[in-house]
């Protein structure tokens, strides 16, 4: 049973008590391989990012840090550039060979939501040791948008694994030949799956998007809601001398962007994408990195998804090309099969998709 648990196994673990929450566990809360975490009643304005550490609990931290505190039953913006943390409805008491890793949920990567899970003792944000007893923290930094934010809203995800079942270069490229993990480009094994970046323009000349500097709040509770051209600039390539589209990413700006590559995440399987060598530029890829078993799965209806990209650029402008790879995906083996996959009947919102801003604005 080594591997990333699936949502039959998540629900016993609810049943069993190792995950346990303040209100009753709600529809939808269960993804295929993960479960969504909720906010609670109350946001700490803190002065700073931290880290509880060895033998020292986030409550002390909060006391050490805390500046003012937000009461969220009503709801309340959460502000660009300031950072908070929330207790969250859910706590852990996991057995001894169980570990979890939590990641941001897509809609809040793709709004530039700097959100991560720290608990007591925790050394590491977003992971969680195996027998972990305690309450779980999110901590959250809006770097684009301010945000209305309400208790019970999920913002994080987290996973669970008994053992590694990461698979090398060897058991990907078998994989590959047999389930296409990739298409629409070279496959590029090295350490994981590499994907690189479409920068060829679409429809309209439309490569990506760029966050802009001066807008209003969202309220994540409102979907296909807000115009992109409020929080939006549209990023048209740039054809070059050669021929290949590119575009220069300015520091400290927020882009979405696209994946060349289709990826598929055959049933059995999870993966999760983490960021390339910080050698190949001055940028960083991705805020929210799971995909679900049955992502981009053609019997799931995701046939010709793309991988969104999130991605900051860091010091110094730079020059991202068409087909530059920029990031990789690692695979895991699920412990079991799940009994519902990504897009299939569960309301997912970016299977199939392309180039796509998070749920919250209008096509």
């Amino acid at each position: 049973m080594t591997g990333v648990l699936p949502s039959q196994q998540i629900a016993d673990l609810i049943a069993s008590g190792a995950v346990s929450a303040d209100l009753p566990f709600v529809d939808g809360q269960i993804q295929p391989a993960s479960l969504d975490l909720r906010l609670g009643t109350i946001a700490y304005r803190v002065r700073a990012s931290f880290l509880a550490g060895d033998g020292r609990s986030v409550a002390d931290r909060i006391a050490e840090f805390e500046m003012h505190r937000i009461d969220l039953s009503a709801g309340a913006v959460l502000e660009k550039g300031c950072v908070y943390v929330v207790p969250l409805m859910e706590r852990l008491a996991l057995p001894r060979d169980l570990q979890a890793i939590a990641n941001a949920k897509s809609s809040t990567g793709r709004l530039d939501l700097l959100t991560r899970v720290i608990t007591d003792g925790g050394a590491e944000f977003d992971r969680i040791a195996p027998g972990h007893d305690g309450q779980l923290y999110a901590e959250i930094c809006p770097r684009s948008f301010s945000v209305l934010v309400r208790p019970g809203m999920r913002l994080n995800q987290i996973r669970f694994r008994r053992g590694r079942a990461v698979l090398d270069d060897a058991e990907l490229a078998a994989l590959q030949k047999t389930d296409t993990l990739v298409s629409g480009g070279p496959v590029t094994i090295d350490d994981g799956l590499g994907f690189s970046v479409d920068l060829r323009p679409g429809r309209g000349g439309l490569v990506g998007w760029r966050a802009r500097p001066h807008t209003g709040v969202i309220d994540l509770d409102r979907i296909g809601h807000y115009d992109p051209a409020g929080f939006w600039d549209r990023i048209e390539g740039d054809t070059g001398v050669d021929g290949r589209g590119r575009i220069v990413l300015d520091p400290g700006a927020f882009y979405i962007l696209v994946s060349r590559e289709a990826v598929h995440i055959p049933p059995d399987y999870a993966a999760e994408m983490a960021p390339y060598l910080a050698m190949v530029g001055e940028f960083r890829v991705h805020y929210a990195g799971f995909f679900d078993p049955g992502f981009g799965h053609a019997a799931a209806g995701g046939h010709g998804a793309r991988g969104v990209l999130e991605v900051r650029c860091h010091e110094a402008p730079f020059v991202l090309e068409h087909g530059q790879v920029v990031g990789r995906l690692v695979y895991e083996r699920m412990a079991e099969r799940p009994e519902q996959l990504y897009g299939a009947g569960i309301a997912s919102n970016y299977q199939g998709q392309g180039l796509k801003l998070s749920k919250h604005f209008s096509s």
